[in-house]
């Protein structure tokens, strides 16, 4: 089935998830204004939706407001006349289905319509596509409006999953989905909100390395368009300089390459240059790469096809040593016990 029920290829009245019906102009998608199925409007304009709220969306390129306009949640809970349905966020863990657990994998089987980036969609097992009522994914970077678009489902009586990789409240979009239902004058109880657990980035990307991360550790994202770069070096810096482990998420993209040359620098400036870094590429898909390194050695990493947006960077404390080609990061059982 399509992944994106909510459009249409001619000009047509349809009838929306949520029985109202909407207009659509499929010739010019990039420069007109289309309503979908629950009222996210997808161009800087304030228009009907099909579940009866005024929607309007200013988004930047990358899902944030624009330096001009403020993005303003649109339709409101008074603006559905439906009982709610459940909204649920769900994990799917490092992107195979074997990854993704039980729970996981009951919730979205439960539910009527699944929302969600691109990419993670297409990592949904086909039996879950197959039996889903509709599948709505928006590109990189829409994630305010297709978390609102899951919200706005849920709220026109729709039982709605939230996808994302790995764990919803890691650099995902559980707390996004609470702060539009609150705005929306709605409530997590009414929409028997719930979150479904995923394994997150650092943790199965360091099942492929060892055991890196069995002691103190500390996460950073370079590539956060919500983060300006002074934010980004000043924790790394705190970071860096106390006994914690490191996992890095989204190292390098094209916009902001700097991020992470940066980060090398700032590193090497707190731990020694033979540091053990475990780098997972693609962990859990079909062209996952791994490799450990010296610290010293990372930045030169950035010019290969290794370091990207699905990398993940795990840079080891003063104990992490590297044995069989694995990392060890002590756990301090040797300070107490003979073994």
């Amino acid at each position: 089935m399509s992944t994106d029920d909510t459009t249409t290829t001619d000009d047509a009245s349809t009838e929306s998830s949520c029985g109202a019906s909407t207009a659509t102009d499929g010739g010019a998608a990039a420069e007109t204004t289309t309503d979908s199925a629950c009222g996210g409007a997808t161009t800087d304009t304030t228009t009907e939706s099909a579940c009866g709220g005024a929607t309007s969306s200013s988004s930047s390129g990358c899902g944030a407001s624009s330096d001009d306009d403020e993005e303003e949640v649109g339709a409101t809970v008074d603006d559905f006349e439906a009982d709610p349905g459940q909204l649920v966020a769900v994990g799917l863990g490092p992107g195979q289905p074997e990854g993704m657990t039980a729970r996981a994998k009951r919730a979205l089987a439960d539910v009527d319509h699944i929302v969600g980036y691109t990419t993670y969609v297409e990592l949904l097992p086909d039996e879950i596509t197959d039996d889903a009522e509709e599948i709505y994914d928006t590109p990189m970077c829409g994630e305010v409006s297709r978390t609102e678009e899951a919200i706005d489902r849920a709220l026109a009586g729709n039982d709605v999953a939230i996808i994302g990789s790995g764990d919803p409240n890691v650099y995902a979009l559980a707390g996004l989905a609470l702060e539009i239902i609150e705005s929306k004058g709605a409530t997590a109880s009414a929409l028997d909100f719930d979150v479904v657990p995923g394994v997150p980035a650092a943790q199965s990307c360091a099942a492929r390395v060892g055991a890196p991360l069995v002691n103190d550790t500390v996460s950073v994202s370079l590539s956060d368009h919500l983060t300006d770069m002074p934010t980004i070096e000043s924790r790394l810096h705190a970071v860096a300089k106390e006994g914690f482990t490191i996992s890095i998420y989204n190292p390098w993209s094209r916009k902001r390459r700097e991020n992470f040359e940066k980060c090398c620098e700032i590193l090497l400036e707190h731990r020694p240059p033979e540091t053990p870094v475990g780098v997972v590429h693609g962990a859990g898909r079909e062209d996952e790469q791994t490799e450990i390194v010296e610290l010293g050695e990372l930045e030169a990493l950035g010019e290969t096809d290794l370091i990207d947006m699905t990398t993940t960077i795990l840079v080891g404390n003063e104990d992490t040593y590297v044995w069989d080609d694995r990392m060890v990061t002590p756990r301090g059982y040797e300070t107490k016990y003979d073994y």
